[in-house]
């Protein structure tokens, strides 16, 4: 429970939002989308650096557009370096290329996505890693540590329109992961890693949520949060891993809690995040995407300890927090929900 100004506080939210409603058409700013990459701006440390983007659609432009000025894609390697992407025959150079010079070096791995041809992606990574940013160069050893790598997204599998669940971006980052190690026996480290499950990410949510309340004229603190998903390994998981941040913010290390550094919060702080104002974050599992409610969803810790992790390999498993606070059939059923815990009625 909250007070009173936090309830009018979250009452005066929900109406301003369904004021937008028009027709059954939600108006969402811009502004207010947080999407995995997102929280890229805070790193500010490596935006005049020479980075390398990997994902697909538009990847420089949207690095561009969170402050990296200085982008390289796995195009711009490949065509600089044809000998490095042999996998695929038929765009194998015909004949020996003239060396490339002047090439910039490399000094940073950007992973915003799944990319389309991920034998090619890796393999120019990898090149890129053991080359120390220098592809077509070999180094009589392994650089190590190796460059550093801000990865997006670590969701292993997403729901489509198959029947199964489709692979995501923290399958790519598998595979990475274990190339690079088998080849070097080195563990794949990372500078950070972004999107649910990250308390980086709902950190910078929260964030957003509260530059939005500022623009709106309120001042009333931001107390309670919901956070509404359909995987429990990503969404009910960070959830539920925010909720305890929030619960020990005042002495928290997030490198304990989650695998991630101390400097993460540096860089928040170093970048004027506010100081969070929130109690805490309900989590709220939806059965319409990755979770089946008619599956095999083990219960009790002995039962989801002896499942397969979907997480990622730097977040320790903690069965307490794949458990959601909540599950209802779709999102209108969440928001219905949140109605109701806020005593809120659309008159």
């Amino acid at each position: 429970m909250y007070d009173s100004f936090c309830n009018s506080n979250v009452k005066s939210w929900l109406a301003a939002l369904l004021s937008s409603l028009s027709f059954f058409f939600f108006q969402v700013s811009p502004e207010w989308v947080i999407l995995s990459h997102s929280p890229l701006r805070l790193f500010h440390q490596f935006h005049d650096k020479c980075v390398l983007v990997c994902g697909q659609g538009p990847v420089e432009e949207n690095a561009r557009d969170l402050g990296f000025q200085h982008v390289l894609t796995i195009e711009d390697i490949r065509k600089a370096f044809p000998l490095l992407d042999m996998v695929d025959q038929k765009r194998r150079p015909k004949e020996l290329p003239p060396p490339t010079i002047d090439f910039p070096t490399i000094e940073g791995i950007i992973l915003l996505g799944e990319p389309v041809r991920w034998e090619t992606s890796l393999q120019l990574i990898i090149d890129i890693l053991l080359s120390n940013g220098n592809p077509g160069v070999e180094l009589a050893s392994v650089p190590y540590p190796h460059l550093p790598i801000l990865a997006c997204n670590m969701d292993l599998l997403w729901m489509a329109e198959a029947k199964m669940p489709r692979f995501g971006h923290g399958t790519f980052l598998v595979c990475l992961e274990n190339i690079y190690k088998k080849m070097t026996g080195k563990e794949l480290k990372y500078e950070a890693l972004l999107g649910k499950p990250s308390t980086v990410t709902y950190r910078y949510a929260e964030h957003v949520l509260k530059q939005q309340m500022e623009s709106c004229g309120w001042s009333s603190p931001l107390c309670q949060l919901y956070a509404v998903g359909d995987n429990p390994m990503a969404d009910i998981y960070g959830a539920n891993l925010y909720n305890r941040y929030l619960q020990t913010q005042a002495e928290v290390n997030v490198t304990a809690m989650a695998a991630e550094r101390e400097k993460h919060l540096e860089i928040q702080r170093d970048c004027s995040v506010s100081v969070s104002s929130a109690k805490s974050c309900h989590s709220i599992l939806v059965c319409t995407g990755v979770y089946n409610p008619h599956g095999d969803m083990p219960t009790g810790q002995e039962n989801i300890l002896e499942t397969v992790s979907h997480g990622h390999r730097d977040f320790h498993f903690d069965p307490n927090l794949v458990e959601a606070s909540h599950v209802v059939h779709d999102v209108n059923d969440a928001v219905e929900l949140v109605f109701q815990k806020e005593n809120w009625k659309q008159e």
